[in-house]
This record gives structure tokens, C-alpha cells and sequence, in this order.
């Protein structure tokens, strides 16, 4: 397959667009194979990497990097590069990525899973399932593993279980044999401009699958009750929880079609309804593959969760701490107070990105938490609206004073928990930075 990628590229003016992670992916990957004439496009001046300062083929393009795309027959782009300011009608036809090239050439063996929320856990979950079941699996995407990092390694029969995100997906022309939707919600706006663009880039998993293809979607979600119909040609598999669906449930039992496959009340490590929305989904990729059923189910309890949500801090003067930090949208975060259920005090708040907080407001009305303590600039907003309800709001400029005043006025033998239901971009430089600040405070 590598070889069929290079060829492919050949005698054609290259430009690797974004030099980050998955840029530096690109490049190892064909100068593994080819010493090609390539063009580097970023933002910052990256002519003094090591990884090229002493490539004779290759040139770097800082200034002004976006202005003559159209020069080049094909722009290999990375998602983290936004093109959503410039008109890209002359060229978007010649935009790919490692995602689309790969979905060209190893469409079978793919299973991508996207969502506003859960990608990581499901993808990683269906991940663990193939691998204890002895399949060749590999886990990469948006996962954090660019796809060209394993290419060396993928076999005809290999598995490959990719996390995809909307920037991703942008841009692709093909899709996955198996195109996972969990969900879709309000998320990305700054990036995509408008709900609906954000939704049409993440249906672009399925929007390309043909006959033989299967999408797997969560039937009970309002976004994708809009947008899937029966005139898709693939296989539909829905999943829900309420309705009568593909895989649903009944008598505390998951079913997949008419057959029994999991007891929603076993001993698991995944806790709360999302959660078991993910491993509903799991189940019926284990189903589509004829996977054993009792290995399947040894993996999905034995699952731990993974780092960053509603992760246990510890309890410290008898007060109990949660982190949630990856938690950026509203429904997260509900989701968060749902599955622990002994919140006295929530920590919210982050980056206005133009997502609607109507119905988190009037979740917050009528929730059990007691203490609302608002950060900047989302939590300003909603706990003004708040003010006149019966909760206890408290507007903190910072995180310091935010754990301070959630020491002094939480219950003892109860639970704080920070899910921002926002991003954390105004003051930190990402969620994990955020985290790691919020466990220092609370150990203090």
C-alpha cells in the first residue's frame, strides 16, 4: 500500500500544509520512500528543523503561506490548519490528508468512530476488544497516533480503528467500510461557522459509504434524526437507549436485533448512560465481526476510563474531587453531575464559542448542586441568568479563587466537580494544562 501511496504522488507539486505532528507524520512517511521535490506551508518558520534543515528538497513557506495553494496539484493538509477565512473553490479538489488517502486505498479494514462526545473512550474500547480477541488492531487519528505513524505495519488483514474528528473529516471524499456516529451536539463553532457546516463534517463518515457499508448512529439524538434517512444505500444500525432500535435495550438487557448480549447493571468501570451509549455501540461492531461474546464483555468491564473525564482527584478534608476538564460542551457536563449524582459544587465555566446555553441553564435550575461557582466567560453568562433561581452563585476571575471558595462552602462528604461545559482556551493553553492546575489547588 505504501508503495501504491508514493507512486500516486510522483512527478506532482506537493505541499504538506501545517507542520505539526501530523505534518512531520507526512513528511517521514514519504521520504521514507521518496526524495521528491516537497513545499512546506506553515505559519511559523520551520526552515531550521531538524527534521528538514538538511533536506536539499524541500521548501519552507512561512509568510503569507495560504496565498498561492492552487500552484500545487495535490495539499496534503493536517487538520489543525483552518481554511474557513479564504475562498478555497480553486483548489479544494486538490486538498487531501493522511485520513483520505488512507480511506482511498484501505477503505475495508477501516472502522472510524466520530461524535461530539466519546470518540476517544469508543474508540479505544473497540480498540482493546480486537486486540484481546488476538485481530491485528491498530488505534490511531484523533486519538493522538497520525495514521502514517503504523502505515508500515497494516496487513490485508489488519483492523484499523481510527478516531475522527470534524476537521478530519472536512475535506474527505471517501469513507470508512464501517462509519461510526455517537452523537452530535454544539461544539466548534469558532472553527466550522455554523452548526450546520460542524454537522455536514462529520456526517462526511458515512456520506460516502456505499452498498456494502454500514453506519452505526445514535437514533434518539435530535441532530441526526434530521440528517439520516432511509435513502442512504449502506447498512443503517441504530443505537439508543429509549427506543426501539437495531441495538437497544429491554429488561435491563442490550440487544442486538433479537439477540441478548450484555446486562446493564454487570460491574463496570465505564459509569453513567453515555458510557453505556458507548459500549451499546462496542457491542454491535463485536456483533458485525462475529467477535466472542464472552471475551467482549470480560473486555467492556474491565475497561478503565480514560484519563481527563470525570476522573476521581481525591478527597481532601472531606470533601471529594472530580476533574472533568475535557468536558467543552454543556451536555457533557450534565452527563458529568448525572452519573456522579452527589455534586454539591460545580466549578464551569471557559471560552464563549457561540454555543446556545439555554437548556443547561434550565438544567442547572432544577439540578441538586447547590454551589455554582462561575469562571469567565461562559460561566459569567449562565450564572447571571441564574441569579434569581435558588442556587448559591459565586463568580470567581480565576482558578486559584474558584478552589478556594469551593473548599470553604461544599458539604462535607460530598463531591466538587470542574466541567468547564466549555473550552478552557482564555486562560489556559488547553484542558490538560487546566487539569493538572486544578490538582495542584486541591492537594494543596
Amino acid at each position: 500500500m505504501q508503495e501504491k501511496l508514493i507512486k500516486n504522488l510522483e512527478n506532482k507539486k506537493i505541499a504538506i500544509l501545517g507542520f505539526g505532528i501530523e505534518g512531520k507524520s507526512t513528511y517521514r512517511f514519504i521520504r521514507k520512500y521518496s526524495s521528491m521535490p516537497l513545499t512546506i506551508l506553515d505559519k511559523n518558520n520551520c526552515s531550521f528543523d531538524d527534521l528538514i534543515k538538511d533536506d536539499p528538497n524541500v521548501e519552507v513557506i512561512f509568510e503569507n503561506y495560504l496565498d498561492n495553494l492552487d500552484d500545487f496539484d495535490v495539499i496534503i493538509k493536517a487538520p489543525g490548519v483552518i481554511l474557513n477565512n479564504i475562498d478555497i473553490s480553486k483548489f479544494k479538489h486538490k486538498i487531501t490528508s493522511q485520513l483520505e488517502l488512507l480511506l482511498e486505498n484501505f477503505h475495508n479494514n477501516i472502522i472510524g468512530v466520530t461524535g461530539t462526545k466519546g470518540k476517544s473512550t469508543t474508540t479505544s474500547l473497540i480498540y482493546e476488544i480486537f486486540k484481546n480477541q488476538n485481530y491485528d488492531a491498530y488505534l490511531v487519528g484523533n486519538i493522538g497516533v497520525p495514521i502514517f505513524d503504523e502505515i508500515e505495519h497494516y496487513k490485508d488483514t489488519s483492523i484499523l480503528i481510527i478516531e475522527m474528528s470534524a476537521l478530519q473529516l472536512e475535506f474527505v471524499k471517501n469513507s470508512p467500510h464501517i462509519g461510526i456516529i455517537l452523537n452530535l451536539y454544539e461544539d466548534h463553532l469558532d472553527h466550522a461557522g455554523t452548526l450546520e457546516h460542524y454537522h455536514e463534517n462529520k456526517l462526511n463518515i458515512i456520506k460516502f459509504q456505499k452498498k456494502n457499508d454500514i453506519a452505526i448512529y445514535a437514533s434518539d439524538n435530535k441532530y441526526l434524526q434530521k440528517y439520516i434517512d432511509n435513502s442512504l444505500e449502506q447498512e443503517l444500525i441504530s443505537v439508543s437507549l429509549n427506543l426501539n432500535s437495531t441495538v437497544h435495550i429491554k429488561d435491563n438487557y442490550v440487544y442486538y436485533k433479537n439477540k441478548k448480549l450484555y446486562d446493564i447493571n454487570s460491574k463496570r468501570n465505564l459509569k453513567g448512560n453515555c458510557n453505556l451509549e458507548n459500549i451499546m455501540f462496542c457491542l454491535a461492531v463485536a456483533e458485525i465481526y462475529y467477535l466472542d461474546l464472552t471475551k467482549t464483555i470480560d473486555t467492556i468491564n474491565n475497561f478503565k476510563p480514560l484519563e481527563h473525564r470525570i476522573e476521581l482527584v481525591g478527597t481532601f478534608d472531606g470533601i471529594t474531587y472530580y476533574n472533568d476538564s475535557i468536558a467543552t460542551i454543556p451536555e457533557a457536563t450534565i452527563n458529568a453531575l448525572e452519573t456522579l449524582k452527589n455534586v454539591d459544587t460545580l466549578i464551569f465555566g471557559g471560552l464563549d464559542r457561540g454555543i446556545n446555553y439555554n437548556d443547561f441553564v434550565s438544567y442547572l435550575k432544577l439540578s441538586t448542586v447547590s454551589n455554582l461557582i462561575c469562571m469567565p466567560t461562559t460561566g459569567y453568562n449562565i450564572g447571571n441568568k441564574l441569579m434569581t433561581s435558588n442556587k448559591k452563585i459565586y463568580m470567581c476571575e480565576t482558578l486559584e479563587e474558584a478552589v478556594k471558595t469551593a473548599k470553604k462552602v461544599t458539604k462535607k462528604d460530598h463531591i466538587c466537580l470542574m466541567s468547564p461545559a466549555a473550552a478552557s482556551y482564555e486562560y489556559f493553553n488547553n484542558y490538560i494544562e487546566k487539569e493538572n492546575k486544578f490538582k495542584e489547588l486541591v492537594s494543596k
